[in-house]
């Protein structure tokens, strides 16, 4: 058979495997980091309506949890963690792939600004997709925290979702899905775009290739920026979607309410609290995810498209 007669193999990654990879990755991430995020929920919700602080911070969390709960106390939530990851990551990096690959012209990437815009669209879209599993998430990880007469007692993911929807309402599920969707914007602007732009910018020093430590220190850059933007609509997304109904009125009317009510009661900073156990969880599970998500694009471009050329695709 002749060289011009054999079939081309194809050039890009089927749009299925995009989004397979995406939520693959970001699952592989949460086994290693869903402690960090039990972390962070806890150190959020502390000192919430003026009460005093349980934790004063991440380590004393950390040895409290593991006092009350024990030592599988640390992956409480890990089933809805994984579907958020299911659910949320498998849109949003499929998304941001397949957009990213649509902008690409002429061998060359989107500019900063069009990422940023990529990664809004696709963040936004998966974080409506991934709300129910999010809420689901936030309430199991905040349960060990509560007297045992206030305990919901969701023995998992599929539990807490099919009680939300039955004791609290089907709506229920996306309660606090603007500032989840609004975080998630601003998350996925910021990383993603920061991501692709460091790893860019990084090449073109000439002291980097497009490697394992390349992804590293584009994920480290990325996972820091993205930290200190999104904070402050990460503790209005868990305080909103931990909330109880009080005498029948919600303990917060929205985001900004959120925010009026922590900065008056805590502190302006306290919008950034939880920062270490926040980055030590986003820092991780961004180089995780981003490492795994190459790699598998990666393996599937060298061994099923014949093309060993090929980058990560982002």
């Amino acid at each position: 058979m002749s060289a011009s007669s054999k079939k081309s193999p194809p050039q890009q990654i089927p749009k299925v495997y995009k989004f397979l990879f995406g939520g693959g990755a970001g699952m592989a991430a949460t086994l290693f980091v869903q402690p960090l995020d039990l972390v962070k929920n806890r150190m959020q919700l502390s000192g919430e309506g003026g009460k005093a602080k349980e934790h004063k911070n991440s380590l004393q969390a950390l040895r409290s949890i593991f006092r009350n709960e024990g030592l599988t106390g640390i992956y409480t939530g890990l089933s809805a963690g994984l579907l958020r990851q299911a659910t949320y990551t498998t849109t949003r990096l499929g998304i941001y792939m397949t957009l990213f690959e649509h902008f690409s012209k002429d061998g060359k990437n989107p500019t900063f600004l069009m990422k940023a815009g990529i990664g809004i669209t696709a963040g936004g879209i998966g974080a409506f997709v991934g709300t129910p599993a999010e809420i689901s998430l936030i309430r199991m990880t905040a349960d060990g925290r509560l007297p045992a007469d206030q305990k919901r007692g969701y023995t998992s993911v599929f539990n807490a979702l099919y009680r939300i929807a039955t004791e609290e309402g089907v709506l229920t599920m996306w309660r606090g899905c603007m500032p989840t969707v609004g975080r998630a914007m601003v998350v996925n602007a910021v990383q993603l775009a920061t991501y692709s732009q460091a790893k860019e910018n990084l090449m073109r020093t000439g002291y980097f290739k497009d490697n394992l430590f390349l992804h590293f220190v584009a994920s480290m850059i990325s996972g820091l920026a993205t930290t200190t933007a999104s904070m402050p609509v990460d503790i209005a997304k868990t305080r909103i979607q931990n909330m109880k109904i009080i005498d029948g009125k919600p303990e917060y009317k929205g985001a900004i309410d959120v925010w009026i009510k922590t900065i008056g009661q805590e502190g302006f900073f306290s919008l950034w609290k939880g920062f270490t156990p926040y980055y030590f969880r986003l820092g991780p599970h961004t180089v995780l995810t981003f490492i795994f998500l190459e790699r598998m694009n990666k393996l599937y471009a060298t061994y099923v498209m014949g093309n060993s050329s090929a980058g990560g695709g982002l």
